[in-house]
């Protein structure tokens, strides 16, 4: 990716953002990201580069110890998966302006993904375990 930075919305347009996408795209297929977007999650990772308009517009569910998810108060529109160290801002492709420009970097938790769907091509797939050795890691 460059370091242009891109800009998106929610459905309704109380968020707007911008943020500058450091690699391609991941589908997450972990139960909680299946359970709060209604689907495999597909997102970018933006690091700390995310600049929301109106702060007040997005809700904060903290969704474990180390993460917490962001959506629209108005409208409800999945956004942003944030570690809450710092570093890593997963932003949902479908806000973004345009949700074409990324290629299909990775599939994670695919240990977790229900069998009714499969994307085709052939990219790393990351179990669970794997995903979070790597975050153990960086730490």
């Amino acid at each position: 990716m460059s370091d242009a930075r891109l800009s998106g919305r929610c459905l309704c347009g109380a968020v707007t953002f911008t943020a500058v996408p450091e690699h391609g795209m991941h589908a997450c297929h972990c139960e909680s990201c299946r359970r709060w977007s209604g689907g495999v999650y597909l997102s970018v990772d933006c690091g700390d580069s995310l600049e929301v308009a109106d702060p007040a517009a997005v809700g904060t569910y903290d969704s474990s110890e180390w993460a917490d998810r962001q959506f629209c108060r108005t409208c409800g529109s999945t956004l942003f998966w944030r570690l809450k160290a710092g570093g890593i801002t997963a932003v949902s492709v479908q806000a973004f302006d345009d949700p074409g420009a990324f290629a299909f970097k990775d599939e994670i938790f695919i240990d977790s993904k229900p069998a009714n769907y499969a994307f085709a091509g052939d990219r790393p797939r990351l179990t669970g375990e794997e995903v979070m050795a790597q975050f153990s890691d960086e730490t």
